[in-house]
């Protein structure tokens, strides 16, 4: 493809700041392997989160909880190694991060240690802002997430939208003291997506919060209509390829059980 002036090199902490102040959209898609990675980068995706949704999407369990640190180490290195522009970002993991502040700092340093990734993301505000301050001051960039938090979805009682404006505007502050470079902010109303953005001085990053985010991210197999089950309301599908494999899958049996495949052309003489 053709690369535009934009998406000539790679995009960094920097990048995430500038969008904010000239007033450019953060694009981010949720990867988990190195060949669909390659094609995102390509595409002039910003940043690809490694995110803790593959134990839902890539896994099939009903939620991330568990998702381990190992396994995002697992499927971060695939996306790493495939992102020549695109900023790679690491989800951790449940309770990879909430025992103690040591241990978060030893996880989240092993996760960009052993991925090669550029930063971590964890969930959490207030009550984690000693924690991010914790990763920040040891040189660990940190991208917070605030609204419906997926590690926490037990507690509030399945993936709701969150309303307590307070509450979440108290977390997004919390973030930005501690030293978060961004912060995802997921499935609240419009307005208190907007209220938070203009609450804090770094970029937000929007996904079920409204347009008035600084960027959006969305979750990879709800982009491409992997999953026929789910179809969050603040998704859009920009393809239908759980069909699209079906059907390419129907045609292959289809053409072994004849025996038109494989053909004079497939083999070697």
């Amino acid at each position: 493809m053709t690369r535009d002036v934009e998406t000539s090199r790679p995009f960094t902490l920097t990048d995430f700041a500038r969008a904010r102040s000239g007033n450019r959209k953060i694009v981010m898609v949720t990867a988990y392997d190195h060949p669909t990675a390659r094609c995102l980068d390509a595409a002039g995706i910003d940043c690809l989160l490694v995110g803790d949704s593959l134990g839902m999407v890539v896994h099939g369990k009903p939620d991330s909880l568990a998702v381990t640190v190992e396994d995002m180490i697992y499927h971060g290195k695939m996306v790493r190694a495939a992102a020549q522009r695109a900023m790679v970002v690491v989800d951790m993991p449940f309770m990879s991060y909430q025992i103690s502040e040591e241990e978060a700092l030893r996880n989240a340093g092993r996760i960009l240690r052993e991925t090669g990734a550029h930063a971590i993301k964890l969930e959490g505000g207030v009550t984690r802002a000693p924690t991010v301050a914790r990763m920040v001051d040891a040189g660990i960039p940190v991208m917070g997430h605030v609204g419906l938090t997926p590690q926490s979805v037990r507690r509030l009682g399945g993936f709701k939208v969150q309303r307590d404006a307070e509450a979440i505007l108290a977390d997004a502050k919390a973030l930005e003291e501690a030293g978060a470079f961004a912060i995802v902010i997921e499935c609240v109303p419009e307005e208190l997506g907007h209220r938070v953005t203009s609450a804090v001085g770094i970029p937000t990053i929007g996904i079920g919060a409204g347009p008035r985010c600084d960027g959006q991210v969305l979750v990879l197999h709800d982009l491409l209509g992997l999953d026929e089950t789910v179809k969050p309301r603040f998704s859009r599908r920009y393809a239908e390829l759980a069909g699209t494999i079906r059907e390419a899958a129907k045609n292959f049996a289809s053409d072994v059980r004849s025996g038109s495949f494989p053909g004079p052309e497939h083999g070697f003489q």
